[in-house]
């Protein structure tokens, strides 16, 4: 690391020239080839998914995405003349647009079961020449605005509305509001931190070019993999976070080493050579989190894990070499005015912990037992709503208010029952008249089974050798209700026909992929933690130090998903904070979470843990440790989560509920991590465990590959004070030297 940063600081007009350029050149070529995002939930080998499939082979037309147009009336009935000019002109000029292959009027014999009973509310079905991830937002904006002027031009009291996947590409909203709003909270926290206008810019401008870098590489990764069109935003919003937390650390270790009285360029080295350490590692904890979503073999997670294992990659590269690059640029700029004068006037000083930092740190020395049971307490009250967790549809339903694709949800819901908005589709092939009078049987046993509200005619294709049905549930896509009725065609109704039908749909869609999530996530956690333990083995050599890191990080992530079932599930302020009604969780979410916070949480454990594991090897007392590790990382660690909490949470303002609900659950993870569990909870548990926090046994320690995050004085002073010590187990609660700094 030390080379890599002398490298960098003798050539920074070469390193800052080939980030500009590979910024540069990413954004270009994206800018050229354009995105290619696909929001694929469907899992291999799923019922749903062979329907669909049988669709498209079997049903030209069925195959693209399919909207509706919905009109209601206070004033008269959607069959009044006027009423009913208005919408044929409109519905005769959307069939015309470009990308729209069919619509079916309820004017029309097709459409006759599409008004309601009490003739106030009518739709129209518009069926697009493609699915939704390929229809460019032009002609859904086409549509939108042919079918809204039959309101504006129509008779008094018509009010249209649209609902469906391609005319919500019309509401997606931009996040560089969101991106503004975190930066500039960064920036005042770095300033206020830093005193120093120079020293706060850098870690943003480092965060801002790595993390443009990546958004550029993940929009040409979409031309080669699936990759869901939240990614870009997913790894914007952990790329600045980490970003400018790690830039934020190295900045705080070279403004050290100047206050110490050495040169510009010693003190970036030696800043990279140290706290460098520490963030590559904390970076491989989050790349390697994010990369377990490999293991659960789904191609719409492959492109997540990877876009956002790039981004953080970047964050770390140019933290390691851009920054010292940069810092070498400013030189005592770094120091703000006050300290520059001082150093000019007194010359170096050692920098001891002191104020508020050295007295919590001695504070909770002295109470460890009490502030970990109350740091424990906390955890575990908001870590209950997790039990509830409830998986499922979170669909239009659960939009704003405001939004067309809400209104026309209600719309649809108050006019012919919740069903509606999430129908459910049989499908199978047909084998000769047999299998056609087995089919009208289903149908008509389905009208009869508990839970449908509604059975469609059955259609055939041209040569009669598939057929469909569209089944109306009673209950609401994300009810819980229709999950059981889609299980119960499945077990009992089906089967008994003898035909292989396949039962399809928006809720069974969903609940086949949260099936196979669940399934694979006992392994994806198990892979997880194991391989973040296992660095922390080799990194600070102690069996303790791995196993309360995992344990505090299942602690965050537990209590972060109870923060999100309070706000989305319950919808405890989801209303207000304009994140729409409540609804369950999608299945995609836990395990990005679980790959996203595990890492996060893996950070702070780091820079904690390093800076007590090197005080550790330099004096071998435990307390003395903890204490100063606590009380010279307190402080910022405590900024960088400020930030880090200021950037999550400014994402919530995208408009995006699936992004608000990242937002929310890394800021929730890393508020508790950082001001619960490394503040309190940890040096609490390392108080009680004494030595033992750093016993590994001799056989062990002799076969482990070395794994250094501190730097190799430190190492070199530990081999040659405490040789051999590591062959026995220290006495944990043993008295040890009660060496209390002087601040405390």
């Amino acid at each position: 690391m030390a080379a890599l940063a002398r490298w960098c600081v003798r050539h920074r007009l070469v390193v800052v020239l080939l980030w500009l350029l590979a910024l540069g050149g990413t954004s270009a070529a994206a800018a050229v080839a354009g995105s290619a995002y696909s929001n694929d939930y469907e899992a291999s080998g799923t019922e749903s998914g062979r329907a669909t499939q049988l669709l498209s082979q079997n049903f030209a037309g069925l195959g693209g995405d399919s909207d509706t147009v919905v009109w209601h009336t206070d004033t008269s009935t959607v069959r009044a003349a006027d009423v009913e000019t208005a919408m044929s002109n409109a519905l005769g000029q959307v069939a015309k647009l470009p990308g729209v292959s069919s619509v079916v009027s309820p004017y029309e014999n097709a459409g006759a079961g599409q008004i309601s009973a009490d003739g106030r509310t009518a739709y129209a079905t518009v069926t697009f020449d493609e699915q939704a991830d390929d229809i460019p937002r032009g002609q859904a904006q086409a549509v939108v605005d042919t079918a809204r002027d039959a309101a504006e031009h129509g008779p008094d009291g018509l009010q249209v509305e649209l609902g469906g996947s391609a005319v919500a590409l019309t509401e997606s909203t931009s996040a560089h509001l969101s991106e503004v709003i975190g930066v500039v909270v960064a920036a005042v926290v770095l300033f206020l931190a830093f005193g120093s206008l120079a020293a706060a810019a850098l870690p943003i401008a480092t965060a801002l070019v790595s993390v443009g870098t990546a958004y550029a590489g993940i929009v040409l990764l979409g031309h080669l993999m699936t990759v869901a069109d939240f990614a870009p935003m997913l790894g914007m919003l952990v790329g600045l976070g980490v970003g400018i937390d790690y830039a934020l650390f190295i900045v705080t270790r070279h403004r050290k080493g100047l206050k110490r009285g050495l040169p510009v360029a010693v003190a970036a080295e030696r800043a990279v050579a140290t706290t460098g350490r520490a963030v590559v590692f904390a970076g491989a904890t989050v790349c390697i989190a994010l990369l377990g979503m490999l293991i659960l073999r789904l191609s719409f997670l492959n492109g997540v894990a990877i876009a956002a294992s790039v981004t953080v990659l970047l964050t770390v590269a140019a933290s390691v070499t851009l920054l010292p690059a940069l810092l070498s640029r400013i030189g005592m700029r770094a120091l703000s005015r006050r300290e520059r004068r001082r150093l000019a006037e007194h010359g170096p000083e050692p920098e001891l912990p002191t104020g508020l930092a050295a007295r919590w740190a001695a504070f909770v020395e002295r109470h460890p037992k009490l502030l970990g049971g109350l740091a424990l307490a906390v955890i575990t009250v908001l870590a209950l709503p997790t039990l509830f967790l409830h998986l499922g549809t979170s669909d239009q339903g659960n939009n704003p208010r405001s939004t067309t694709t809400r209104q026309a949800y209600d719309l649809l819901a108050d006019g012919f029952g919740p069903g509606v908005n999430g129908p459910l589709t049989l499908v199978t092939d047909v084998d000769g008249a047999r299998d056609k009078l087995a089919l009208t049987d289903l149908a008509g046993e389905l009208r009869t089974t508990e839970g449908v509200a509604a059975v469609s005619p059955i259609t055939y294709n041209a040569d009669d050798s598939a057929a469909y049905m569209t089944v109306v549930p009673t209950s609401a896509p994300q009810s819980e209700r229709t999950s059981e009725l889609v299980d119960r065609l499945r077990t009992d109704v089906v089967p008994g026909t003898g035909l292989d039908a396949q039962v399809g749909g928006v809720t069974a869609s969903y609940d086949d992929f949260a099936e196979v999530i669940v399934g694979k996530l006992p392994l994806f956690v198990g892979v997880v933690i194991g391989l973040g333990c296992l660095l922390l083995l080799l990194a600070f050599r102690s069996i303790g130090i791995p196993l309360k890191a995992a344990a505090m990080n299942v602690a965050a992530v537990a209590a972060a998903f109870g923060v999100v079932v309070a706000i989305f599930q319950w919808g405890w302020g989801s209303e207000l904070l304009g994140l729409g009604a409540a609804g369950p969780i999608e299945p995609f979410l836990p395990v990005i979470m679980v790959s996203v916070l595990f890492g996060l949480s893996m950070d702070y454990q780091v820079f904690l843990v390093s800076r007590m594991y090197e005080e550790w090897l330099e004096t071998g007392d435990n307390r003395r440790a903890v204490r100063v590790g606590l009380a010279e990382t307190s402080r910022v660690i405590n900024s960088a989560a400020v930030i880090m909490i200021s950037v999550f949470l400014a994402f919530v303002l995208s408009g995006d509920r699936v992004i608000a609900m990242f937002g929310i659950a890394l800021a929730a993870a890393v508020a508790l991590d950082a001001f619960v569990l490394r503040t309190l909870l940890v040096p609490a548990l390392m108080h009680l465990l004494g030595g033992a926090n750093w016993w590994l046994p001799g056989w062990l320690d002799r076969r482990l590959p070395r794994l250094s995050i501190e730097p190799p004085e430190c190492r070199a002073a530990a081999d040659a004070r405490i040789p051999g010590q590591r062959e026995s187990l220290p006495e944990p609660f043993t008295k040890e030297p009660d060496v209390r700094h002087p601040a405390g």
